[in-house]
């Protein structure tokens, strides 16, 4: 019964009565943040704990960009602690002349307390709200914060953002300045404080190259081998681009490179066309990554769309393609780095996702409108095959347009039409709902006989899908395992994707643990990766763990997911009894009730979730595997050899 239908008077939910001034609470210093975490970070998930990790690297990054930094030195510790160290000036730590305590503990324990407001120490910073370190503070069961600076080291430690004592000088003395860092993470407010290096890689490798010749090191000493990586761009974005496109194949010589300043606003931006069907754009405001892109983005849009439209003109190519081309026309293909620094910088939410300064979107079109237009003078027969792409890119689009529409009207796509072979579930609840997207009509027959029909839906798909990464729309929309894909999933495809209509909270991928079931499940992968990417970002899409033995001895059965995990079940058993191992190389060999219990039912299945980590890894991931060259996926193939374990050939 929901809560609506629950009588008032049961309701637990019934406000009380008295609402007077007893009832208002003031949260003094950190405990707002204690409090409600997810305002200031984001979520107290895996994004929310490694956000801990970027706020103080960003106050690291603020002094380079000031030119008082070079060495930044990033440590994942034993116990999943985390070191930061730089070379920077050093917290100011003299008495504050309003607090009455060292200015070092008041950046730590005061909100909004920082050089980063009005006439401040910087001109340019990523941290403006000036919550950064104070929230890792707060958020923290323990920090420890070393100071260099007026030749002698500083230490002060904190436990849940309250001060053990006060700020403590060293009678040693020091030749260097900077700042030392060192947290952990509270297990009272995080799910979990098990950092990916994977993630922190992504992101400090994006800090080197927007901040060139900054040096930054990345080292885990949690495994028995160390990893460590480092990341140092003379080039800067230039050298960031050949990374983005290093698997691809550009349509120019060198990439086309824009660079200016206007109104106290410096801008830098790098763009290559490859003869892929993709875009990839990456914004950056103050060297932070602005994910939901925001005005800089918009201004560069529509600065590309009018800059390219007027060249087709120019050029006399408006008689392959009378009418203007599009924004999705003009960027298929195009990938693309968006800096800007700006003295005040306007985030829409403390992460920093999305840029919402008004002026900026002028600016940057002003500049990238000038710059292209000139690109495009200086090199006709490079701006001759951007331009021509960018009609063929037209041309499929409204191939596809009419694809889409004939799908429509055989109501494959939208509408009340689900697809015949889909098993859906009985609830209409999003939220609650979870597609099963399972390799043949073997296993969908088991799977539909062993789900929980209230709840899990299945959607068998015959073969193997079309490889989306060699495709275009139009051509993909022939596929009838995609469409009814799409038609499943309810949220469109391309330009028409609204995630809002996802009709499944969990999308699960289910294949057979074989070569041919990994090809379907990268397949179905790169599917959603290149055209319902938001399905990943949000979390709603899940690869299933079937297992890959039933072990019986006796009357005991055990599953095993693993060859390691099958072989530390048979060291357990009983040697002088004979024993059983039975190998599934298919969902279809599993009954209805084995499935449900090894991999469909929520108390006991695994499911492994993907997710977005770094996706400039994924991108290249997916171009090597998927692609049309050899060599780079022999190689990947090659270098990753030793990490399968077995294949069923």
């Amino acid at each position: 019964m929901s809560t609506a239908e629950l009588p008032l008077e049961n309701n637990s939910l019934k406000p009380s009565g008295d609402y007077s001034a007893s009832k208002i609470q003031i949260l003094e210093g950190l405990e707002a943040v204690r409090r409600r975490p997810g305002m200031y970070i984001g979520s107290t998930d895996l994004p929310g704990l490694h956000h801990l990790v970027y706020e103080v690297v960003d106050n690291s990054i603020d002094e380079a960009m000031a030119g008082f930094c070079k060495n930044i030195k990033v440590e994942i510790l034993k116990d999943n602690i985390i070191r930061v160290t730089d070379d920077g000036r050093g917290i100011p730590t003299e008495m504050h002349p309003k607090a009455k305590v060292s200015t070092v503990e008041v950046v730590l324990t005061k909100l909004h307390a920082g050089g980063k407001f009005g006439d401040g120490a910087y001109k340019v910073s990523g941290g403006l709200h000036g919550v950064g370190i104070s929230v890792v503070n707060a958020l923290s069961e323990r920090v420890i914060v070393d100071v260099m600076r007026d030749g002698v080291q500083h230490t002060q430690t904190f436990r849940r953002g309250v001060p053990e004592a006060p700020l403590n000088i060293s009678k040693k003395s020091v030749k260097n300045t900077g700042t030392i860092v060192t947290f952990k993470a509270d297990h009272e407010i995080f799910d979990t404080l098990e950092y990916r290096y994977d993630t922190l890689a992504a992101r400090l490798r994006e800090l080197a190259f927007l901040n060139k010749g900054i040096k930054i090191t990345l080292i885990d000493e949690r495994a028995e081998e160390p990893k460590e990586a480092i990341f140092h761009y003379k080039g800067g974005i230039l050298e960031f681009i050949k990374v983005l496109t290093e698997k691809k194949h550009p349509l120019h010589k060198k990439p086309i490179y824009i660079i200016g300043i206007k109104e106290n606003i410096q801008a830098e931006m790098v763009l290559e066309y490859c003869d892929t069907y993709n875009e990839q754009i990456l914004t950056f405001a103050n060297a932070i990554h602005t994910r939901e892109g925001g005005t800089h983005l918009e201004g560069f849009r529509t600065a590309l769309t009018r800059a390219i439209n007027e060249s087709k003109k120019s050029f006399g190519l408006d008689k392959k393609m009378d009418s203007p081309l599009t924004g999705d026309d003009v960027r298929e293909g195009l990938t693309a780095i968006i800096s800007v620094l700006i003295p005040e910088p306007q985030f829409e939410g403390q992460t920093k996702m999305k840029l919402g300064n008004g002026e900026v979107k002028g600016i940057i079109q002003s500049l990238v409108y000038d710059k292209l237009k000139e690109y495009f003078e200086e090199n006709p027969t490079e701006a001759k095959k951007i331009i021509e792409k960018c009609i063929a890119s037209a041309s499929a689009r409204i191939a596809a347009r009419k694809a889409k529409d004939l799908v429509r009207r055989k109501n494959a796509l939208e509408g009340s039409g689900l697809p015949g072979k889909l098993a859906d579930c009985s609830t209409r609840e999003p939220d609650l709902s979870e597609l099963f997207i399972v390799e043949g009509d073997s296993a969908g027959g088991s799977a539909k006989q062993g789900r929980n029909r209230h709840f899990q839906a299945i959607l068998p798909l015959k073969g193997k899908i079309t490889n989306v990464e060699k495709t275009k729309l139009e051509k993909i929309l022939h596929d009838t395992e995609v469409t009814a894909l799409i038609t499943a999933l309810g949220c469109g495809v391309g330009e028409d994707f609204d995630i809002q209509k996802l009709r499944y909270k969990k999308v699960v991928i289910m294949t057979d643990a074989d070569v041919d079931g990994a090809h379907i499940q990268t397949l179905i992968l790169t599917f959603f990766f290149r055209y319902m990417q938001p399905i990943i970002e949000e979390g709603n899409l899940y690869l299933a763990r079937p297992p890959l033995y039933l072990i019986s001895q006796g009357k005991n059965s055990h599953y095993a997911y693993s060859e390691e995990e099958k072989n530390k079940i048979t060291s357990k058993f009983d040697e002088n009894l004979k024993y059983n191992i039975q190998r599934y190389k298919g969902l279809g060999e599993m009954n209805p009730e084995q499935l449900w219990e090894t991999t469909m039912d929520p108390e006991k299945r695994v499911l492994l979730q993907i997710s977005m980590d770094d996706a400039i890894a994924a991108d290249d991931t997916f171009v090597i595997l998927m692609g049309d060259d050899v060599a780079p996926r022999r190689k990947f193939i090659e270098d990753n050899a030793d990490k399968v374990r077995e294949l069923d050939l």
